[in-house]
């Protein structure tokens, strides 16, 4: 790819000026675009070092309006970046919708030095496309004989002359083998859903031109795309409303009584009695005395683990999901009992709220994710997008189905970065779920664990089921396995949590 670049071109229009006023223009109309149309922006500036990275970002900016960006300088990584894993420093700046997020070098970066691969960049970056972002990414390109130059001048300079290190000119001397790396890099990220854009940076207004043709011509066709699918939405809903004007005799006239039609059943479902979850045996149980003694050793163990999981600067994330009055809170409760509360966090997953409806769904985890040495127990998690927002329609079927790989991604970059993720379901049956109900009700201290919404989703028991089965079947991995908690007795499964807690740090610690 850059082998094959003409860095001898110059912009030498007679009119280059007004052509980039007219740019200005078009890309501040189509920033305001963006914005009302809930479009979210990424611009990424790579390339060899003195090659304009941050001009060329201070030239583009003044197209926009500086209360719809902001420019994030990547090169340095502080101590709070060192204690998480390596793409939660850009996950965290991610744009919300309708805005715009510069990046003054990017995870790209992590190629060279965190063992990052193309492969991982390629899954990041298909998250975000895939949910409605615009990626627009930059290599600015200079020959050696040009960098070397630069580099000379910036040194000359008292006042530029902190900005050139020694790997600077590293790279200069071994520019060859760095144009090498730096092209195998870019055609294994070069996707069609976030294409590289190689700026032939020689002569500053040319490469200032093509960067303002190349952010209109992007920002024009996404803002393009997104008002073709508005519209096919709207008309989709419109159709919608039509079918459902259909009467119920023309219904019974083509489906039949009940649902029957010609003896057999109109509308068949999805036999659930052959899932993961209906093999599991709800009838172990601890004794009172077993329990208590269990728990007690336990515990001991874990506030010992707990303190040599921060001495060793190990990070552990706990996440906890299952039906309603399943025993999570029990179960972190037993967890914490045990713990120094200043290294953990205990986070409780409601509905978005505004701001975090306006990013990725898996921002505002990647936000709570613990640093190293410190303990999230997050209580519902991210699989919210494949359980209730799949059964309550609040993800789209494409949204939720592409869920599991882009779950598996992140619960992989944790697991790089040596965080110990485990995943528990606590499972109880519908009879024992009823009579948990029951006694929330009739218990005036634990009434406000029981809403109206509770009850709504047990009608829906079965498809939570299914749900559920294919839930763990997908994103049950090696190092991130599902732990299924037989929770009918609520004693046997608080000692069953702390048992595989235990043992997965004892592990982690050795």
């Amino acid at each position: 790819m850059l082998e094959k670049i003409d860095l001898k071109k110059k912009a030498n229009w007679s009119d280059v000026d007004e052509r980039m006023e007219a740019l200005e223009v078009r890309i501040g109309y189509l920033q305001r675009e963006c914005k009302e149309l809930g479009i979210p922006v990424m611009i990424l500036f790579e390339g060899y070092e003195a090659s304009g990275k941050g001009t060329m970002i201070n030239r583009m900016i003044r197209a926009l309006d500086p209360r719809g960006f902001q420019v994030f300088p990547m090169e340095k990584v502080d101590e709070e970046d060192r204690m998480h894993p390596y793409l939660w420093r850009f996950f965290t700046k991610t744009p919300a919708k309708g805005r715009i997020h510069i990046f003054d070098k990017s995870w790209y970066q992590g190629y060279f030095s965190e063992d990052l691969t193309p492969e991982e960049i390629r899954q990041f970056e298909k998250q975000f496309t895939d949910d409605g972002n615009l990626i627009i990414k930059f290599f600015l390109a200079i020959t050696e004989k040009e960098q070397r130059k630069r580099l000379k001048t910036l040194e000359k300079n008292k006042s530029t002359k902190w900005r050139v290190s020694k790997e600077d000119w590293d790279q200069n001397r071994e520019y060859d083998e760095t144009m090498m790396a730096y092209d195998n890099l870019l055609i294994k990220t070069d996707t069609p859903n976030s294409p590289w854009t190689v700026v032939e940076a020689m002569d500053r207004k040319y490469a200032a031109m093509k960067i303002l043709k190349t952010l209109a011509d992007r920002m024009e066709e996404a803002v393009t795309e997104a008002k073709a699918k508005a519209e096919a939405k709207a008309a989709a809903k419109n159709k919608s409303a039509k079918d459902d004007e259909i009467s119920s005799s023309t219904v019974a006239a083509i489906v039949g009584k009940d649902g029957v039609k010609d003896g057999k059943p109109a509308i068949k479902h999805d036999d659930f009695k052959n899932g993961v979850l209906a093999g599991i045996d709800l009838s172990k149980s601890i004794t009172d005395e077993e329990y208590k003694k269990k728990k007690k050793n336990l515990q001991s163990r874990l506030a010992i683990l707990h303190n040599k999981m921060y001495l060793k600067r190990v990070p552990v994330v706990l996440a906890f999901e299952g039906w309603d009055a399943g025993g999570k809170g029990g179960a972190i409760k037993r967890i914490t009992q045990a713990i120094d509360p200043r290294g953990y966090e205990v986070v409780p997953t409601a509905s978005p709220n505004d701001i975090e409806k306006a990013h990725h769904y898996l921002w505002r985890f990647w936000e709570r994710f613990p640093k190293d040495g410190h303990l999230a127990i997050f209580d519902r998690t991210w699989y919210g997008r494949v359980m209730v927002e799949r059964i309550e329609g609040f993800a789209t079927e494409e949204e939720w189905k592409r869920a599991y790989a882009e779950i598996n991604n992140m619960e992989a970059q944790l697991v790089k970065n040596g965080t110990v993720v485990l995943k528990f379901w606590m499972h109880i049956d519908k009879d024992e779920q009823a009579a948990r109900f029951k006694s929330r009700q009739e218990t005036p201290e634990k009434q406000w664990k029981i809403t109206d919404e509770d009850w709504r989703n047990r009608e829906k028991w079965d498809e939570y089921e299914k749900a559920v089965d294919e839930m763990i079947v997908r994103t049950s991995t090696e190092k991130a396995p599902w732990h299924i908690i037989e929770a009918n007795d609520k004693r046997y499964a608080r000692i069953k949590v702390l048992e595989i807690v235990d043992e997965a740090l004892e592990k982690a610690l050795a």
